[in-house]
């Protein structure tokens, strides 16, 4: 979906058979044993294709949902697992890709080392900022030590300019809160002052870990509660987000500095080596309130800030307390999970994270196949093709408008499975007994990455996520689809299986990607990746009209407790799910065999083994902590909405089940979506 949840990225995130272990049984194709035929198809289709899974299923301790998605990516783990074993085990040449993903997954499990060291990596730092007299020097600190909580305050970063997306741009962005949310400083329901408590509990506990006394410590977590509660009224909420004209606020950097004197944002950026005469400020109102407020705040509170950012953003790296801490906080209160997750799946996840283009060599080599890409690369080019029609036969869109739409239709560029050319982190040497060193080295790299592409041009080569990633993006900068090798497998892909299944899964995951070109960000980016509007104002009223229905909708859906699904959060998604599967049953029906024929297997007729498959790429359980924080934060809907809102809007899936007025899978015409 962009980034499949993938925003300067969009993604499709947010299945086996029976599980209670996480370790099942491979399935080809549809998962008949998953379904539960007691339930009509024509009343609540997602329960009809999972209701048996979602019976026995359960969702392990460690998780906070477990599905599709969950599911793979639990096995890919267990890959990169033994990738890394038996690369920590190897021997490798000292600087290769083996040593280097080896040491760094080895000094990650060495348990005994880290807790030997407790926070002793971090004391330079905290001590540091303990010497910060005042709000100035508060920034020099925050311009001269980039990785060490200097983005508490200042969120400074290189990226593309999306008005000239050739070139990079010094941009900034909101920061200077810890909780999901700007309503969650606000918000009085009970669940959401149990996160705030948990929150304030969290802040004391890193602090009484690192030397405070209890009473000061939990002082310090009302302070700073208070001060993030401030910050928070000048942030943009996520729904205001959405839109990337608010978004792109472009100044020369000795205008905007003028306004906000008090940051003396010439030096900072100069500091921090992004010296330019332009930038772009996402949410200028937050810097102006940033302005007012740092040298009327309270020195001790700033500095406590700035403290904790540190420790929270080391805690994952540190002795078992810390860790301890953060799960208590983010594992359990806001995600529900009942126990952490086993060290080697943290750790491996780490080291993909860090090291994605070296770990990823050796995923490739040894999970990705040469046919699953030729497999993919026929589809991406059926689903293109039948996008191209479907633009063309648009009854609301007028021919000048169509000629853009399929312009930057043909010049999207897909990628599939991992990147042209690898990153060597160059320069990074992995110590196996320096866990925390390792983490910052790759830090560092990256930064010294980012701060290298100023003044250069765009490399599109490069990929958003790595191969081993169970998910997959559209890229408006740079309007392109990729699907990493990770995805590329069952339940989402199989090369074995028939062409309903294929093209109902992974091929409206593939139709997702492509319309989030068009959806209500997307369209907002041309053919070359710039934000430039290339609409007629009638085409431009038609599509808001039309975006209205979708959001009146899933608006309309309730999780649990009253809470909704937010419609205008979840828009961007929402359209791509609606699109993504016209877009893919048009494809099978145009390009295969088995679409145009009506032959049944195991009692079910090609186009309802289509409508099962995509039914059950969105099968997941999810606990009620993590589903409260996806409605608030996550501009994905749930799993079962995912599922039955596409398919609700659709006629064919009508024809296929036999679906009449007054079932409950029926939409009315005259309020079903009709946009690509």
């Amino acid at each position: 979906m962009k980034k499949l949840h993938l925003a300067a990225g969009l993604s499709i995130l947010g299945l086996l058979s029976f599980i209670k272990t996480d370790d099942p049984k491979p399935v080809r194709g549809l998962d008949l044993s998953g379904m539960d035929l007691s339930v009509s198809p024509r009343e609540d289709f997602f329960l009809y294709a999972n209701g048996g899974w979602l019976k026995k299923a359960e969702i392990p301790a460690s998780e906070t949902a477990w599905g599709s998605f969950n599911i793979l990516r639990n096995n890919n783990t267990k890959n990169l697992k033994g990738i890394l074993e038996e690369a920590a085990t190897s021997k490798a040449p000292a600087g290769s890709v083996k040593q280097r993903v080896g040491d760094l997954f080895a000094s990650g499990m060495d348990t005994v080392a880290i807790e030997k060291r407790g926070y002793e990596p971090i004391k330079p730092i905290l001590a540091e900022i303990d010497k910060i007299k005042d709000y100035k020097g508060l920034l020099r600190y925050s311009a001269t030590h980039p990785l060490e909580g200097g983005s508490t305050f200042i969120g400074a970063g290189v990226g593309q300019d999306a008005k000239d997306p050739d070139k990079y741009i010094v941009s900034m962005r909101q920061t200077g809160t810890g909780l999901p949310e700007k309503d969650y400083y606000t918000k009085t329901d009970p669940s959401t002052v149990k996160v705030r408590e948990a929150y304030k509990n969290y802040i004391s506990t890193l602090f009484t870990l690192t030397g405070t006394e209890a009473t000061k410590a939990k002082q310090l977590a009302e302070d700073i509660l208070a001060l993030e509660t401030q910050i928070a009224t000048s942030h943009m909420g996520r729904i205001e987000m959405r839109n990337p004209i608010a978004l792109y606020n472009k100044f020369a950097t000795k205008d905007f500095a003028a306004k906000v004197p008090n940051l003396d944002l010439v030096n900072v950026l100069t500091t921090l080596r992004m010296k330019t005469d332009t930038i772009i400020v996402a949410q200028p109102k937050y810097y102006e309130a940033l302005n007012e407020m740092l040298p009327m705040a309270n020195i001790e509170t700033l500095k406590a800030r700035l403290k904790f950012s540190v420790i929270s953003g080391a805690s994952g790296y540190l002795s078992k307390p810390f860790v301890d801490a953060s799960f208590e906080y983010s594992g359990k209160t806001l995600n529900g999970q009942k126990v952490q997750q086993e060290r080697w799946k943290r750790i491996s996840s780490l080291t993909d994270n860090l090291a994605g283009d070296l770990l990823g060599q050796l995923y490739v080599e040894k999970y990705f196949k040469p046919e699953a890409k030729k497999r993919m690369d026929e589809l991406v080019a059926n689903l293109q093709k039948v996008f191209e029609k479907r633009i063309n036969e648009l009854e609301w869109m007028t021919a000048e408008t169509k000629v853009e739409a399929l312009r930057k239709l043909k010049a999207f560029t897909p990628k599939i499975g991992y990147p042209s050319k690898w990153k060597n982190y160059e320069g990074v040497k992995v110590k196996r007994d320096d866990f925390y060193g390792n983490v910052r080295a790759f830090g560092k790299w990256r930064y010294e990455e980012m701060l290298g592409r100023l003044g250069k041009p765009v490399d599109k080569s490069e990929w958003g996520m790595t191969p081993p990633t169970v998910n997959a993006y559209y890229s408006p900068l740079r309007n392109e689809i990729a699907f990493p090798a990770g995805i590329l497998q069952w339940p989402f892909f199989d090369p074995e299986a028939d062409d309903a299944f294929n093209y109902g899964a992974i091929g409206a995951v593939i139709g997702h990607e492509m319309t989030h070109g068009f959806d209500d960000q997307g369209r907002q980016y041309n053919y070359m990746g710039m934000l430039k509007n290339w609409w007629k104002k009638d085409d431009n009223d038609q599509f808001k009209q039309r975006a209205q229905v979708v959001i009146d909708q899933y608006d309309g859906y309730t999780v649990l407790d009253g809470l909704h699904v937010k419609g205008q959060l979840t828009l961007g998604e929402n359209i791509a799910d609606i699109g993504g599967l016209s877009v893919a049953y048009e494809a099978f029906k145009t390009f295969t065999k088995q679409g145009k024929s009506n032959e049944k297997t195991d009692g079910f007729t090609p186009d309802q083994r289509f409508f099962l498959a995509f039914g059950q790429i969105w099968r997941t359980k999810t606990r009620d902590e993590a589903l409260r924080l996806r409605v608030n934060t996550d501009p994905h809907s749930p799993g079962e909405f995912r599922a039955n809102g596409p398919l609700s809007n659709f006629e064919p899936f009508y024809k296929a089940f036999g679906v009449q007025p007054g079932d409950k899978m029926y939409r009315p015409e005259n309020i079903r979506v009709k946009i690509w």
